[in-house]
């Protein structure tokens, strides 16, 4: 069996993560521990690495939230970096606009 991958949160996405009520939060944080837990840097429906940008190198979907994160293979971390909700095709982090 593959070794498990430790979740870390930096401190904006806690934060973020508690501006969600608590059904969403419960319902992040599950496919946060099932998606990431193992192969977090593998590629799949919901997880896409990123092109380029300011936030993160990889991106969780779970609709309609969006799990922003960055992998140490080496340590075998995952950082959780941000955590937004996407809105048709706009995305906020922190009660904020962001474009990617």
């Amino acid at each position: 069996m593959a070794k498990s991958f430790r979740i870390e949160f930096k401190k904006p996405a806690y934060l973020h993560l508690e501006a969600f009520r608590r059904f969403d939060r419960n319902r992040i944080l599950d496919e946060i521990k099932e998606q990431l837990t193992y192969n977090p840097d593998e590629e799949t429906r919901n997880k896409k690495i990123l092109r380029e940008n300011p936030i993160a190198d990889w991106d969780l979907r779970i609709h309609p939230f969006r799990v922003f994160y960055e992998t140490d293979p080496t340590s075998r971390r995952v950082r959780i970096l941000a955590i937004g909700i996407k809105e048709r095709d706009k995305l906020f982090i922190g009660g904020e606009e962001i474009m990617l």
